[in-house]
């Protein structure tokens, strides 16, 4: 039995330890807002943080998150997970909305390490979320948009 916290609870799952954290998220704890790309950890749409940094779950061993606390997009509620998703509206960031639970994942992580972080830093942060609708300029303004409204 494995234990650890998903979004401040304590989770206990019977799986094989070697099982990628996103399938134990999805399908025995039925959080499904972290989503499967490419199973390789290169495309950043299964982004979570692990004790506050942004780990792939696709390639991430469930046995490794024991005793830690994970957060995944249906657990974000600080300060800056809320500017970062006003920011995602106000703007128009969606698309096809595929990629964009691990690109806000990954852009409150930045802006949590970084709060008035560089068009450099943005892409840095960044580079590892892939959206195939290109929404690239529009992440980087929201980016820079959610920084702004949490330095006001």
């Amino acid at each position: 039995m494995l234990e650890f916290k998903v979004n401040s609870q304590s989770q206990s799952v019977d799986v094989d330890p070697t099982t990628p954290l996103l399938w134990v998220l999805r399908d025995n704890l039925g959080l499904t807002g972290t989503k499967f790309g490419c199973g390789m950890a290169q495309c950043g749409a299964c982004t979570v943080h692990m004790d506050g940094m942004p780990m792939r779950s696709c390639s991430l061993p469930v046995s490794v998150v024991a005793g830690k606390q994970i957060t995944t997009i249906e657990g974000l509620q600080s300060k800056t997970a809320q500017a970062v998703q006003k920011a995602w509206v106000d703007l128009d960031v969606v698309q096809c909305g595929y990629c964009q639970s691990g690109q806000i994942m990954s852009a409150v992580a930045l802006l949590e390490s970084k709060p008035k972080p560089s068009d450099e830093d943005i892409d840095q942060a960044m580079g590892g979320n892939i959206c195939r609708c290109a929404t690239y300029v529009r992440i980087r303004a929201a980016i820079h948009a959610a920084a702004a409204q949490l330095s006001a």
